[in-house]
């Protein structure tokens, strides 16, 4: 008896041609869905809660308001995506912006000068937070909690714990704009665009990303992990020195009370923007839609004459269901 050769499947002739697999958005769209879908929808609930949210009034002073989270939140996603936490960018901003005041009030020198000065101060800070780190083996929650005190208490000492009024000197960077755009709200997505180049297009970037996702492995593979973490740490402080000089353009002074709490803020925009507290996954464009959020959410609550005691428990809220989306996403990616 003659046997017929087998057929094999998956040919042309067992391919309906009439069926087609379903267009699919590619991976980085499909993870901003969820949070484009918040922001509008927020949008949306205020507009309709409140009689001024939707006019161009109020959506230019929520701009004048991202820029110094953005810029902040950016170096937060670095240190994030090692699976380490900053809780020293609030207090690491006020003692940038008492330097940036100190050198323009005290000693009279240029502005670019003060912002070198304000930057390279948060930069100093952040080698310090990620050299103490590494080389005794500190977690990073406990190194960047007593920076926060640190840079606080000189902060008080630069500032004699008062407000130092700059005033003419600074206040052209606040003003500035193009085509009727903050200058600063330009440069703050200038950055992302720049923070999502390196961490998606250089070596350093994949670096950081292998190294939060597994550590152990990188090292072994002969990558300096020890360099990376100070790097990211540096990238960090510097950022929060660059969100310093933009804080005080607007107050056109230096507030030694200035960022207080301001960790959390960068923390949740972080966090809501798809960056897992494990390390390894994470999007500088998420993190623009995460201060997007959180500053839209701080906005309509103060329009509806929510007292700071509520909004700080609505934020509260937001982290802690921020989180808890975040470890489900894990364990999907996971189990999947």
């Amino acid at each position: 008896m003659q046997m017929e050769s087998p057929r094999v499947l998956g040919g042309p002739a067992d391919v309906d041609q009439t069926q087609r697999p379903a267009p699919r958005f590619p991976a980085g769209l499909r993870q901003m869905l969820p949070m484009v879908t918040v922001l509008f929808a927020l949008i949306a609930s205020f507009g309709l809660l409140t009689d001024h949210f939707l006019t161009a009034r109020a959506f230019a002073a929520m701009a004048q308001q991202v820029p110094v989270l953005l810029i902040a939140a950016v170096g937060a996603t670095f240190v994030m995506m090692l699976g380490q936490i900053d809780l020293s960018v609030g207090s690491a901003l006020a003692l940038c912006g008492s330097v940036l005041g100190a050198t323009l009030v005290g000693r009279g020198l240029p502005l670019p000068l003060g912002i070198a000065a304000a930057v390279f101060t948060g930069i100093a800070l952040g080698a310090v937070n990620g050299l103490v780190m590494v080389q005794w083996r500190v977690p990073s929650f406990i190194v960047t909690l007593g920076m926060l005190e640190v840079a606080r208490g000189g902060t008080y000492l630069i500032t004699n714990s008062r407000t130092q009024y700059i005033g003419a000197a600074i206040e052209p960077i606040a003003e500035a704009s193009v085509f009727g755009v903050s200058l600063a709200f330009v440069f703050a997505l200038a950055i992302v665009g720049a923070g999502q180049f390196v961490m998606t297009r250089t070596v350093f970037g994949r670096y950081v990303v292998a190294a939060g996702t597994n550590e152990e492995a990188v090292r072994l593979c002969g990558i300096n992990t020890k360099r990376i973490r100070v790097l990211a740490f540096m990238i960090a402080g510097g950022l929060a020195g660059v969100a310093a000089v933009v804080h005080t353009s607007r107050l056109a002074a230096a507030d030694p009370n200035a960022g207080v709490g301001f960790e959390l803020q960068a923390i949740a925009a972080v966090v809501i923007g798809g960056t897992s507290l494990m390390g390894g996954r994470g999007s500088l464009v998420g993190t623009l839609f995460g201060v997007l959020i959180i500053t839209v959410l701080d906005a309509g609550l103060a329009q509806m004459g929510a007292p700071e005691p509520a909004k700080r428990l609505v934020t509260g809220f937001v982290i802690v269901a921020a989180v808890i989306l975040d470890k489900l996403r894990h364990r999907g990616l996971r189990a999947g």
